[in-house]
């Protein structure tokens, strides 16, 4: 059921460690897997990166998902908040491929001019800075959908799964406008559900997937000391986490073959926390 043998996926944001986790799940399910980001060389780093971390590689575990099936990854630059360049893409996985069956809108992040500074106040955020994290992250997703699910509705089936937030249902100190983009994400995901197999077809099903706090480039100085203990922030993380820890990209594999797989066949509209019960304790 998790099979996703001589089945075609596009990961946006694939130069991430999100999406190149991910990325590593889909080709260990036994997907072709084309990385979507605007920077070439470090797609290239990730793709060559990613034969001796398959099962079988040395040192590395299987991951979950087929019986070791290995399907191609290739690196393909694009911007998704460029509408001609995803158009570029989709036609080089087609032409590659002659499908397209699964998306992972992994393309995101915060910036710190649409964090609330320290000391700060909503009213010294940076509306451009506001904009861009908006941009970035719901029209992002939003336009990565409109284009490469096109394909998808030409063949009645696919899987659209979305990268989410917790700071999208539980709004977090500081972090408004990452917040407000993933909360618009979450009502896009819902909203594409229901018009999508009512309009086009059941048979492409629409969801999304919350990471909790995930240790990344992005956070690590706010998470972490430079010697790798935990900051203030983090330790209130960590406490407030029931099962004690933060989470690794590895962590959102087994969710996304689940999600992009005939394992879920029956699920859409859904948004599935991976945040160690975070979403699930008011943490008293």
């Amino acid at each position: 059921m998790f099979d996703l043998s001589g089945r075609a996926a596009i990961v946006t944001g694939g130069s991430g460690a999100l999406g190149r986790a991910i990325a590593i799940g889909l080709r260990s399910a036994g997907a072709h897997v084309a990385l979507l980001a605007r920077h070439p060389g470090t797609l290239d780093e990730v793709v060559a990166s990613l034969a001796p971390r398959l099962p079988g590689g040395p040192g590395t575990p299987e991951m979950p998902g087929g019986p070791g099936v290995r399907g191609e990854t290739v690196a393909l630059v694009a911007d998704v908040l460029d509408v001609e360049s995803l158009e570029d893409a989709r036609g080089a996985v087609i032409e590659r491929w002659g499908r397209l069956d699964v998306l992972v809108n992994a393309a995101g992040g915060n910036q710190a001019e649409a964090t609330v500074p320290v000391g700060g106040s909503f009213f010294d955020l940076d509306a451009d800075g506001f904009r861009a994290v908006l941009e970035l992250n719901l029209m992002g997703t939003f336009l990565a959908t409109q284009v490469f699910a096109k394909t998808m509705a030409g063949n009645g089936n696919g899987s659209v799964v979305n990268i989410s937030s917790m700071a999208a249902s539980r709004p977090l100190s500081r972090v408004v406008g990452y917040g407000a983009a993933k909360a618009g994400v979450e009502n896009l995901t819902r909203w594409l559900a229901d018009h999508i197999a009512r309009q086009v077809s059941p048979g492409i099903r629409v969801n999304a997937v919350a990471p909790g706090f995930f240790l990344g480039d992005q956070n690590r100085a706010l998470l972490t000391e430079a010697d790798g203990s935990l900051t203030e922030r983090g330790r209130a993380i960590v406490s407030r986490t029931p099962m004690g820890r933060l989470g690794s990209p590895q962590d959102l594999v087994g969710t996304v073959l689940w999600l992009a797989s005939d394992a879920s066949a029956f699920v859409t509209g859904t948004v599935v926390p991976v945040d160690g019960g975070f979403s699930a304790t008011a943490g008293i």
